[in-house]
């Protein structure tokens, strides 16, 4: 049997070669490798396709959430709600901006944050709030955005891991994820639903003046070269991986559409397991699954991932720490039980293989080894 791997990025490189080598040696014939016409040409394609009036491309997804802080003009020591149970990026580029990320519990099911203690996170300097749209499903943005509307807040949305999913209203509008908020931010590492051969990020807005001040930011702060109108930082999608996207957006419907169905398949296994806990599917978002997370319930999940590895199946935890009980965010002053359900799911979730090439003898493989370790 071939090796299983977490995400096949060689088997989708296969698929599309011929597309991606053509777009690579176009960029090298004309060597425009900074701000080439192709950076231009994947924002283009990428508003298009979600529907977002404007998209800023940036170096990396973390970089993106903080170009968006630093546009929405957010002021060191105002506060941040941002969820306990993501990844460190949400709340790192809060730090580093002076703010104080507030955290707040996530839904045990769907993995989003609690709208129900919004309004106990509130204080005369909250001015933000960063849903996390996890593994692949958009979080309660028509409650968000209300409690934000109310309160004049801003929301930035983190859809690193939900490209393509659609949200629908109680009205019946349908908006992408990402393109809700004041401003949505995305990363491009390669393992992403749409990624590229090394990092890359962008922000989403509907706001024209807010697009062209983060265009400034990310580009040290000038619209014309050498007038530098704002403090701003230096970040980039380069050109090479620009073209990239611009191919394989091209097969992003196609690629959640095979994740769905390689979900599909694992939910059909596991529906009613006495142990494994299948993801939810909310009934407000389509899931773009990022990741196939269950939850094993009245196990040892870190016996059954090493079970797992010992015959050939990679899984991992995402996330194993919540964020008030890293190291880093000690001095914050949150202890052990004060997010109980973040600090349940760090002990619970797993996350099995799942990408767009994936083989059904091999899912086949990975479902039968999981039933026989609680046989």
């Amino acid at each position: 049997m071939r090796t299983i791997q977490m995400v096949d990025l060689k088997s989708q490189y296969d698929l599309i070669k011929d597309e991606v080598d053509q777009a690579i040696q176009g960029v090298i014939d004309t060597s425009s490798f900074i701000n080439g016409s192709q950076v231009r040409e994947f924002s283009t394609a990428l508003a298009e396709y979600t529907g977002a009036k404007y998209v800023i491309t940036c170096g990396n997804g973390t970089d993106a959430l903080q170009i968006a802080m630093m546009g929405l003009g957010f002021q060191p020591g105002q506060e941040v709600i941002v969820p306990a149970f993501t990844y460190v990026a949400t709340a790192e580029v809060i730090a580093l901006l002076g703010l104080k990320p507030v955290f707040i519990d996530v839904v045990a099911e769907t993995y989003e944050l609690d709208i129900s203690q919004l309004e106990s996170k509130l204080t005369s300097k909250t001015v933000g709030i960063v849903p996390v749209h996890l593994y692949g499903q958009c979080s309660n943005m028509e409650e968000i955005l209300a409690f934000a509307g109310k309160h004049n807040l801003k929301v930035i949305e983190d859809t690193a891991q939900a490209i393509g999913a659609k949200y629908t209203f109680s009205d019946g509008r349908t908006r992408q994820a990402g393109t809700m908020g004041d401003v949505g931010t995305t990363s491009f590492f390669p393992s992403k639903n749409l990624g590229c051969y090394g990092d890359g990020g962008a922000m989403f807005t509907n706001d024209e003046n807010l697009a062209e001040k983060l265009r400034m930011i990310a580009n040290h702060g000038q619209k014309k070269k050498y007038h530098h109108h704002i403090v701003g930082v230096n970040s980039r999608l380069d050109t090479l991986q620009a073209a990239i996207l611009n191919v394989k957006l091209k097969h992003l419907d196609r690629y959640s559409a095979s994740r769905n169905e390689v979900a599909n398949t694992y939910d059909r296994a596991f529906e009613g397991h006495d142990t494994i806990k299948i993801p939810v599917r909310s009934s407000y978002s389509t899931h773009a699954f990022h990741q196939y997370t269950v939850q094993v319930e009245g196990a040892g999940r870190d016996d059954l991932k090493e079970y797992l590895s010992a015959k050939g199946v990679p899984s991992m935890v995402y996330y194993p720490v919540a964020l008030h009980q890293q190291e880093a965010y000690m001095n914050l002053g949150f202890k052990s039980g004060d997010f109980p359900v973040a600090e349940s799911l760090c002990r619970k979730v797993l996350s099995l293989p799942i990408h767009t090439e994936m083989k059904i003898e091999d899912q086949e493989y990975i479902i039968e080894m999981i039933k026989s370790f609680f046989e």
